[in-house]
């Protein structure tokens, strides 16, 4: 059965979607099954996979509003090993709509139910929010990745997501706990990068990957081109960065 990966923050601009793009794509690398569902109504992940969005018919709106089976919805990817559930910016209206819904909050758990055995991993990229698409995905998950950049004010809001990861735990998903906090955009020159990473380490205590995701250029450049980065430079400091992530990652169990 698949293990679950929700990746969240509240702020956006952190490093979810390459984060989600990136390490899906290693671990599919290592001929591991994974599925991709992008949660965000941007679909960055969507196009940063090589998706044409005018394209889709339907996508991951359709599957936790309209009752579609996820099966149905799914596409591949360049890589073998990876499959992705697309988004579209429908998704913005599925906020108002699964108000009224029964079991609102866990639509996407439901959905994913079906097609859990069929997977190693299932990564979830979720909105720039604690919104209810947000909770859906850590009602879904078995873990929380939380991606950190090392800039100014990057623990702050932080305390807010871990009171809600902690709220689904003791309400809804009693399982659920944190894989790791990810450290991006790391600058080893700069005195900044080095007091987050340390202040993160302090504070979440073991919690923090070992692997942390440098400023690379090569890696900010892969989504236009509509390519994970071990397609798009193979032998960039982003790509051996994720690389990294993935074999940590995979350590987990």
């Amino acid at each position: 059965m698949a293990k679950v990966v929700a990746i969240a923050n509240q702020k956006g601009g952190v490093g979810k979607t390459t984060t989600a793009i990136n390490l899906s794509s290693c671990i599919a690398v290592a001929e591991k099954k994974v599925l991709v569902i992008d949660f965000d109504p941007q679909s960055n992940t969507t196009s940063g996979m090589g998706v044409d969005r005018q394209t889709l018919e339907k996508s991951i709106y359709d599957v936790v509003v309209n009752g579609v089976d996820i099966a149905s919805v799914t596409i591949p990817t360049e890589l073998e090993h990876l499959k992705l559930v697309p988004s579209m910016i429908n998704l913005v209206g599925a906020e108002v709509e699964l108000v009224e819904m029964y079991s609102r909050e866990s639509r996407l758990r439901d959905a994913i139910s079906p097609v859990r055995d069929d997977y190693d991993y299932i990564i979830i990229d979720c909105p720039p929010s604690l919104s209810l698409l947000t909770l859906n995905a850590l009602v879904a998950s078995d873990r929380v990745l939380i991606p950190i950049q090392c800039e100014y004010y990057a623990l702050e809001g932080l305390g807010q997501l871990i009171q809600t990861i902690d709220l689904v735990k003791g309400n809804l998903n009693p399982g659920l706990e944190i894989e790791g906090i990810l450290l991006t955009m790391h600058d080893s020159r700069l005195r900044l990068s080095q007091q987050v990473e340390q202040e993160a380490r302090k504070y979440f205590n073991g919690k923090v990957f070992n692997t942390v995701i440098s400023r690379n250029v090569r890696l900010s450049e892969a989504p236009s081109f509509g390519k994970p980065i071990v397609f798009y430079d193979a032998l960039s400091k982003g790509a051996q960065n994720y690389l990294q992530l993935a074999e940590e990652f995979l350590s987990h169990g």
